[in-house]
């Protein structure tokens, strides 16, 4: 315990937080958190005495968990802002139990790939944030000089595509810039994190067109994917660059990951809560709000990916919210072949992986290993993902036994289109708190969100 937080806790509390369910990484024990000067000071016994300015204390059918990390966010401003943009993503990131978001660089114009870049999205998101926000930053062909700057300018990492991304603005590196641009990652211990679908694989398969899903998903095999994390997997192995890998979907990955880590490369992975939930057999015709790139597969591959979170091959789940605006769903037309792909879930992701977990026999534990606890160390941010004495005071309170059907009109998401829409929830996420504080998401609130760079605020 540092001396400073020793000395607060001879103090009085500005919170004390009374619970009989505290998820730690240890298990759910019944607790009393303290909190001064939004962190946390004090974790005590629940018979113990704790004095404090402000008590809460929570219902018999609350838990406790630690704010959401949520490092794959596509906010989209400035320049594409009747997408997404920093108050409602924030606002829906809080409304989910999220208290940290780690923003995309692309999709936004300019896109974060230089650091003028990257000063006019702080510059955009500092007086919108209702939660903590902290940004990636792209690897582009040609930006090989603006890495270093980006990182000591206090980027989480570098994110690239091996194939087109869906904007112009973010061009994709073929094999040769990616390894140029690991080696020059490597000489500062950046992180390299990779969109892994293969360029060539895409082109060869059959073109995406109509309202068939399984037509779109040929159009995008995990063949394409299978390849991309082998070449990313050696590109680490050759650079000694850290690398992750983004929103697996094919779980024959799984077993490159695994023996590649036995081998000594520094490789994490993740996935998403739409891979985990849906499967490509229920997707209807013409039922674009599904199509996000790599794609939903079949049950049987969902259930792989369940199997490969048990066995911890892969890390964490995050969100990979991707809005756009309803226009560009084509739901008029359920055309999969230009519809773009995307899916809308940060208010709902907590709810979501729960759902599906408790029924594979995962524990709130679990949850809060993949979606806090990972997603904040991957990302270096030392003080966040979990309920310990120094960490700050982030918190969701969740009622897992309580359930919801999404309602689309009550998402705080700019625009109310996701494949959830309809869809029964276990858990509610019933007050999200930031630093000691009870975030208001309400129309004349004041965001008390902060920015963060690598390493803490």
């Amino acid at each position: 315990m540092s001396t400073e937080v020793e000395a607060q806790v001879n103090e009085p509390c500005d919170l004390v937080i009374r619970a009989s369910r505290v998820v730690s990484t240890s298990g759910e024990v019944g607790r009393l958190i303290g909190v001064k000067d939004g962190r946390i000071v004090a974790i005590e016994p629940l018979d113990s005495e704790l004095d404090g300015a402000e008590l809460l204390e929570l219902a018999d059918d609350e838990v406790l968990m630690p704010g959401l990390v949520d490092s794959h966010v596509h906010v989209n401003d400035p320049g594409r802002t009747e997408w997404e943009g920093f108050t409602s993503a924030t606002r829906a990131a809080a409304a989910g139990g999220v208290t940290t978001i780690v923003d995309m660089p692309l999709n936004s114009i300019p896109p974060t790939c230089d650091v003028p870049a990257l000063e006019l999205k702080r510059k955009t998101a500092e007086s919108q944030a209702f939660v903590d926000v902290g940004f990636w930053g792209g690897a582009i062909p040609g930006n090989v000089p603006d890495l270093r700057p980006l990182h000591d300018a206090g980027v989480f990492g570098f994110k690239c595509f091996l194939l087109h991304s869906g904007v112009d603005e973010f061009p994709h590196l073929d094999p040769d810039q990616l390894e140029e641009a690991m080696r020059e990652l490597r000489s500062f211990d950046g992180l390299m994190i990779v969109h892994a679908e293969d360029t060539h694989a895409i082109e060869r398969a059959p073109t995406a067109h109509g309202e068939t899903y399984d037509d779109f998903l040929h159009s995008r095999p995990r063949g394409a994917e299978n390849l991309a994390v082998a070449q990313v997997i050696e590109l680490a192995r050759w650079t000694g660059c850290r690398v992750h890998i983004l929103h697996v979907s094919s779980s024959d990955v799984l077993p490159m990951l695994a023996s590649a880590r036995r081998e000594g490369v520094q490789i994490t992975a993740e996935t998403c809560p739409h891979y985990l939930t849906f499967s490509s057999e229920e997707v209807p015709d013409g039922a674009t709000q599904f199509k996000c790139c790599p794609p939903i597969r079949e049950a049987a591959n969902r259930e792989l990916l369940w199997e490969g979170l048990r066995e911890g091959v892969i890390d964490m789940v995050v969100t990979d919210h991707s809005p756009s605006t309803v226009d560009l769903k084509c739901l008029d037309t359920g055309d999969f072949g230009v519809a773009w792909g995307g899916i809308s879930s940060l208010q709902l992701g907590l709810s979501a992986v729960w759902t599906e977990a408790r029924r594979r026999g995962f524990t709130l534990v679990d949850v809060a290993r993949w979606m806090c606890q990972a997603p904040a160390r991957q990302a270096g941010l030392r003080s966040k993902g979990r309920i310990e004495i120094g960490y700050d005071a982030d918190f969701a309170v969740f009622a897992p036994d309580d359930a919801f059907v999404v309602d689309v009109d009550k998402l705080h998401h700019k625009n109310a289109i996701t494949p959830y829409a309809g869809r029964p929830l276990a858990g509610v996420v019933r007050s999200t708190w930031l630093r000691g504080r009870r975030i208001d998401i309400t129309e004349q609130a004041e965001p008390q969100g902060r920015l963060l760079t690598r390493g803490g605020a």
